[in-house]
C-alpha cells in the first residue's frame, strides 16, 4: 500500500511531507482523476459547506490534490480524513486559528518525536477540558431531571387558578424545601 498525505497549502510543492496511509490510489501511488472528489462532493461527504472547504484551504489546513481541466479543485480521499479531523478538533473547542497553530507546530517540529509530543500535549489539554465539560453536563442533566420531576408533580398538584408566579414557592411540594433553580429562575424578574 502506498502512503501519502495532502500537503498544506502553505507548503512549497517541492518540500517533502510526512505520510498517512492512503485510502485511495493504486499500488504505484498514482491517482486517477475519477478517484478524486470535487469540492462539493467533499463537502457532502463530510457535512461541510463548500465555503468551509474553501476556508480550510485559505487557512492552509487543506490542499487540493490538483485541478481538473475545468479548473475545479480535486481532492483525494485523504481530504475526507483531514476534514473530519478538523471537525473533531472544532467539536473539542479548538478554533480554526488554534488548529492552524497546531498544524504549524507539527510542520515545524523537526522530528516525529517532537511532533508527537506537541500533539500529545494538545490532546491532553483537550481531554481535561472535555472531562470538565462532561461533568458540567452531568450536573445539568441532574438538575433537568429534578426540574422535570418538580414540574410533573405540578400536573396533578397545582390548581388551575393559582397565579403563575406562585410556582417557586408552592406549598404543594412538601418533599422539597426549594424548587430547582431551573424552575425558580424563570419567575425572577
Amino acid at each position: 500500500m502506498s502512503t501519502r498525505r495532502l500537503p498544506l497549502a502553505a507548503e512549497e510543492p517541492s518540500r517533502p511531507v510526512a505520510s498517512v496511509a492512503s485510502v485511495g490510489g493504486g499500488p504505484s501511488g498514482s491517482i486517477k482523476e475519477s478517484d478524486l472528489l470535487q469540492v462539493g462532493d467533499l463537502g457532502k461527504a463530510t457535512g461541510k459547506t463548500v465555503r468551509a472547504i474553501h476556508l480550510y484551504e485559505e487557512l492552509g489546513l487543506l490542499r487540493a490534490h490538483e485541478r481538473s481541466k475545468g479548473r475545479y479543485r480535486l481532492f483525494t480521499s485523504d481530504a475526507l480524513l483531514r476534514v473530519r479531523w478538523i471537525s473533531k478538533l472544532q467539536s473539542l473547542g479548538l478554533s480554526l486559528s488554534e488548529i492552524q497553530e497546531l498544524v504549524r507546530e507539527q510542520d515545524g517540529s523537526g522530528s516525529a518525536t517532537v511532533a508527537a509530543q506537541k500533539l500529545k500535549e494538545a490532546y491532553v489539554a483537550r481531554l481535561a477540558e472535555t472531562r470538565r465539560k462532561i461533568e458540567e453536563l452531568r450536573e445539568l442533566e441532574a438538575e433537568l431531571e429534578q426540574s422535570l420531576d418538580y414540574l410533573t408533580a405540578c400536573d396533578s398538584a397545582c390548581e388551575s387558578e393559582a397565579p403563575v408566579h406562585s410556582c417557586p414557592s408552592c406549598d404543594r411540594h412538601p418533599e422539597r424545601e426549594h424548587a430547582p433553580e431551573l424552575v425558580t429562575a424563570v419567575h425572577v424578574v
